[in-house]
């Protein structure tokens, strides 16, 4: 029987190369590389040395069309002017860079708030490729890489267009998010009220907190 000739061919230009020179081949970094392979789309196995090893010779499947998110937040209804603002600057910078904006996703919660169902169904899309968000803590307060590492494992990333500290009023806003939840676990919602109200009035300078004690 005469073997099938394409076959024979594929065989013989897979090429086996640790994941380093497959990158530089390719002209992408090593990171993306490994973001890929890590994804899937790029064939391959890991030696009992940690060596990643590229059983292939085409460039991977990745090149899929880029699908690109808005995130925009704010912590309270009295910040809505400044949610649109922010919306208006991240698609003028989308705009600026190049990308096609899918959606823009805009939403009023605590960066505390790990129930968000805007977020989570952003986050749970994964044919958004491109999450692009103002500051690190509009997407989250806490935890912005382990989010990070979860998309990139997915062939995804975050991109943060300002990494300075955000404003003072927001930060306020998010951490008398957290102190209430913990007060009222302690003292009941009623109670939990008061001490954040005090607390929040006092982080802002509004009463003396001498006075307040």
């Amino acid at each position: 029987m005469i073997p099938n000739v394409d076959k024979c061919v594929q065989i013989c230009v897979t090429v086996c190369m640790k994941l380093s020179q497959y990158a530089k081949q390719q002209g992408i970094s090593y990171r993306t590389a490994l973001r890929w392979f890590r994804a899937g789309a790029i064939k391959g196995y890991q030696a009992p040395t940690g060596t990643i090893v590229v059983t292939e010779g085409e460039p991977p499947p990745a090149t899929r069309p880029e699908k690109v998110a808005i995130y925009a937040r704010v912590s309270s209804a009295e910040h809505k002017e400044n949610l649109e603002w922010q919306a208006a600057r991240l698609t003028e910078y989308c705009a600026a860079r190049g990308y096609q904006i899918a959606q823009v996703v805009k939403e009023i919660a605590s960066g505390a708030n790990d129930s968000r169902p805007k977020l989570l169904t952003l986050l749970k899309d994964t044919a958004t490729t491109r999450i692009v968000v103002e500051h690190r803590d509009r997407l989250t307060r806490f935890g912005f890489h382990y989010l990070q590492t979860l998309l990139e494992a997915q062939g995804r990333q975050v991109e943060v267009v300002n990494r300075a500290e955000n404003d003072t009023e927001d930060l306020i806003a998010d951490l008398v998010a957290i102190v209430y939840s913990f007060t009222a676990r302690l003292y009941g919602q009623r109670r939990a009220k008061r001490k954040t109200e005090r607390i929040a009035a006092e982080l802002r300078g509004e009463v003396d907190s001498d006075a307040a004690c």
